[in-house]
């Protein structure tokens, strides 16, 4: 088996060394191989020479945003699981295997989450944790409810699924996580929330009161593709049985 680990970045040269060190601990840890996949997304401090280096492939492209990213990623990589990996690391990465056969099977999409009960966030500002939740709440209540974290950025899914589901996808920013799993639930996919440990990260590239607003209006975009998509231009194709082979 061979899992792909792909990883979107925007101007992480300084963070670089942690990247390469969390990648090396997720191989040392899991029994089978591992391709690296770094998606940068239009950076300007070297990032994308930084990651070559260190032996990763590397697909440059212009900046659009995480979403984007990842999309590019996704339908890249070339192993039967796809991982989903921020570049700083903020779960242990030894956790992934959690998420993974032989561990966990039966799933089509394993996401970490940090609001479970045997979750744990370490370092988190209060009024951060209170943003998240209440962007939470309003995805539950507009497009997913029963999940608790939509938007932590370790996700695994399946290669049919990631297939199906990123060759469908229009969100290029944050509120690419919220529309993966819509989608993932319209398909009648198969979905199951991991705890996990999680450390916050001060220098994250999320700005919770300034992305807010996009955010939120991107819930409605996605909600009004899936519930009207016959009648818009940008509609969501559904997947054809050749997409996705039986699971079991």
């Amino acid at each position: 088996m061979l899992l792909s680990v792909i990883i979107p970045a925007w101007q992480e040269a300084k963070r670089m060394p942690k990247t390469i060190e969390g990648v090396e601990c997720l191989r040392a840890a899991l029994p089978y191989p591992i391709e690296v996949i770094l998606v940068d997304d239009g950076s300007t401090d070297g990032t994308a020479d930084l990651a070559a280096a260190a032996g990763m492939k590397v697909l440059r492209r212009p900046h659009k945003g995480k979403g984007a990213a990842v999309r590019s990623g996704m339908l890249a990589a070339n192993g039967m699981y796809r991982m989903i990996a921020d570049a700083d690391w903020s779960m242990r990465p030894e956790q992934a295997l959690l998420m993974l056969p032989p561990v966990l099977t039966g799933h089509d999409i394993a996401i970490a989450s940090r609001e479970l009960p045997d979750s744990v966030r370490k370092g988190e500002p209060r009024w951060r944790h209170f943003v998240g939740r209440t962007y939470n709440n309003l995805v539950q209540q507009i497009l997913l409810p029963g999940l608790l974290d939509t938007q932590c950025g370790f996700k695994v899914f399946r290669a049919e699924a990631a297939r199906a589901i990123f060759s469908r996808c229009h969100e290029d920013g944050w509120a690419f996580d919220v529309e993966v799993l819509a989608l993932a639930r319209e398909y009648g996919l198969r979905v199951v929330e991991v705890p996990i440990d999680w450390t916050h990260d001060s220098d994250s590239r999320v700005r919770p009161l300034l992305d807010a607003p996009g955010m939120l209006a991107a819930l409605f975009r996605i909600r009004s593709r899936i519930l009207f998509g016959p009648q818009i231009m940008a509609a969501y194709d559904p997947p054809s049985p050749h997409d996705m082979y039986p699971r079991s």
